[in-house]
């Protein structure tokens, strides 16, 4: 902890250089025990998909008629799929680029973004591509419960098309009981994730071992040319089933956001030992079924087992399936709040569900504006063959964000040679690209609506954080400087009262308007006064004893920078404990003041932004959440006062 540094400033601050994450002793557990818990959070999404994954690829629109080459064709190009996208790509090259240990989209774009120099053309185009790839995983965090439960419930129109009716309601109410659980938090629940996803693989792996024992030819679709004929042979017809079969891929992504929570070892062997190979007998047993009986086409999966099997099955998917939207729910609170922390999303209320795992929370904004669209996606497609566009869309764009971010670090962070990157990520772009390419044909059959809803939430995004960039500007091109106005202040100083004040200030070199505005109606100054400024790093964890830099101003005036990551949430009551630890200053709360600008923004003909882009921040700062409530500020010791900037 540095403490009476008098060289530091904002500038000297803003980014670190190398700054490690707390060791976790889970880090150090057994990589075995690891790897089951991790199968029961990582793996729901993707280990779910033989629900609906070849239902799709053989669906009768696409025009293929049915024949053993194209089950053959199909077959391969799953076992392949697998093998460069999930397997080499996320699991062997994409996992290595983690943040100090932490994976994801936001994760990956802030350790890019330090191969770039502040406010240049490419620090903007990481960004942007980055929070464009975060926007289109929140269409995965609400298609994946639509087409993941509702696949699994219809389940039951296998044992009768009279039970069609109760498909729909059945799934709404699944929903949204899963959702209004959020609240209490995952921490029980969540004990019952691993031996529910283990038996989930267990029984997809022995159903596909019992119809690949009536016909083992079904393992010859692992020679790739079989995939290749197909393409070529079929063309159009296809390149459009290539868009289906990349419904198996879907859940890729949280093997890498997800990363930090386990660690690489224990996520790569529940892929390798466990899940792939489950997954794989899966839908090599689908094609194998398809080789005799043609007809179960209609619904491979369920069709796999005897009819007296298929209502456990289905309770047991349904299970799988709600594990696996509990999952990318939890990552969109979690993204959430890395974008808030990261200066992407408005200030909200982030509850924290568990005392010992710190990556347990829960937004109730993020909750119920999710079920409100979960629910309308159910109504509107009615059937999850008609999601399958939708959310090919919104995973394969995401995924090519995060090649395009990993590219940078492996050439810049790594020191790659440039032949190698281009060579690497040249064989993955051609895959993702051809994947987007198969699914944008389906942009009116409902990829519209990924593409929609992340354009949107990019707007929403990009406004916010150029909002703010402008704002930062304004005041440091407008502001005071703090050392030399001190100084002055102190030449001639008010008369001073008993007691502490604590400013928080956007910027450590310069006055906060709070403190101006004090002394402007006041006309006193306290005993102490500390300016306090709380700074994000592009780190997910910062160290408590690198988390506090004081400098002292003299005459009892004090200048407090406390880092956080964002995977942490800023917390006054910690920032003042480890103030007390570093120093001989203490605090006595009662006698403690918190002061804080309450701004009101008005758009204004200023250069910035365009006037309705200006008054969209505006509305958007206006119901952001208070920055007391965030900072844990205590509401009995608080002094809110306001003023007026132009934008």
């Amino acid at each position: 902890m540095s403490v009476s540094n008098p060289e530091f400033s904002e500038s000297s601050l803003l980014r670190p250089v190398e700054i490690s994450r707390e060791d976790h002793s889970h880090k150090k557990g057994a990589s075995v025990s690891l790897m089951f818990a991790a199968i029961g959070v990582v793996f729901g999404d993707i280990g779910t998909s033989p629900l609906y994954a070849l239902k799709e690829c053989f669906s009768p629109e696409h025009g293929i008629p049915f024949s053993t080459d194209a089950v053959y064709g199909v077959i391969s190009m799953v076992f392949w799929a697998f093998a460069i996208v999930v397997s080499l790509k996320y699991v062997l090259f994409v996992m290595r680029a983690n943040n100090h240990g932490e994976g994801g989209i936001l994760a990956l774009m802030a350790l890019a973004l330090r191969t770039a120099p502040a406010n240049s053309k490419r620090s903007l185009l990481i960004i942007m591509a980055g929070v464009f790839g975060a926007c289109m995983f929140y269409g995965d965090a609400i298609i994946t419960p639509a087409i993941s439960v509702l696949s699994a419930v219809e389940g039951l129109e296998v044992i009768s098309s009279d039970l069609t009716r109760f498909v729909m309601p059945i799934t709404i109410l699944i929903l949204v009981i899963l959702f209004l659980i959020q609240k209490t938090g995952t921490d029980v629940v969540g004990k019952l994730f691993g031996p529910i996803m283990i038996l989930w693989f267990i029984v997809i792996g022995l159903m596909g071992v019992n119809q690949v024992i009536h016909n083992p030819a079904i393992f010859i679709a692992v020679n790739p040319m079989f995939a290749i004929r197909f393409l070529i042979q079929h063309s159009l017809q296809g390149f459009i089933v290539l868009g289906a079969v990349f419904l198996v891929l879907t859940g890729a992504e949280a093997l890498y956001a997800d990363m930090g929570h386990f660690g690489l070892k224990p996520i790569r062997m529940g892929w390798f030992f466990i899940v792939m190979p489950a997954l794989l007998l899966n839908y090599f047993g689908q094609g194998a079924m398809f080789l005799d009986h043609p007809e179960n086409i209609t619904n491979p999966f369920f069709l796999m087992v005897p009819e007296g099997f298929v209502i456990p099955l289905v309770i047991l998917a349904t299970l799988a399936t709600v594990i696996a939207s509990q999952a990318v729910i939890s990552g969109a609170f979690s993204m959430t709040s890395q974008a808030i922390l990261l200066g992407f999303v408005p200030r909200m209320k982030v509850r924290h569900t568990s005392d010992r795992e710190i990556g347990q929370i829960y937004m109730p904004l993020v909750n119920w504006a999710l079920l409100i669209l979960v629910v309308a996606v159910v109504l509107a497609f009615k059937e999850s063959a008609n999601l399958a566009a939708a959310y090919g869309i919104a995973v394969t764009t995401t995924m090519i964000v995060t090649t395009f971010l990993a590219a940078i670090v492996m050439r810049v962070v790594w020191r790659w040679n440039t032949i190698l990157v281009t060579l690497v990520i040249g064989a993955f772009l051609t895959v993702d690209l051809a994947f987007l390419a198969a699914n944008l044909l389906k942009i009116m059959e409902g990829g519209w609506f990924p593409l929609l809803l992340g354009s949107v939430c990019f707007l929403l995004l990009m406004t916010w954080y150029q909002g703010r960039k402008i704002l930062r500007h304004n005041a440091m091109n407008n502001g005071i400087a703090l050392k030399s106005f001190i100084e002055a202040l102190m030449t001639h100083p008010p008369h001073r009262v008993e007691g502490t004040a604590v400013f928080l200030t956007a910027h450590v070199d310069y006055v906060p308007v709070s403190f101006l505005h004090n002394l402007k109606h006041n006309h006193v100054l306290h005993e102490r006064v500390f300016f306090l400024k709380v700074s994000i790093w592009d780190v997910p964890y910062v160290k408590d004893s690198e988390r506090i830099t004081l400098r002292d101003l003299g005459n009892g005036i004090y200048v407090v920078r406390a880092v956080y990551g964002f995977n942490e949430t800023p917390d006054m009551g910690q920032i003042i404990e480890l103030i007390e630890k570093s120093s001989d200053l203490k605090f006595d709360m009662m006698n403690t003041s918190f002061f804080l600008s309450r701004d009101t923004i008005v758009s204004t003909e200023i250069p910035g932004m365009a006037i309705w882009r200006e008054k969209l921040f505006c509305w958007m700062y206006q119901n952001a959440g208070r920055q007391s409530d965030f900072f844990k500020i205590p509401a009995n010791r608080l002094v809110e006062l306001g003023a007026k900037v132009e934008i």
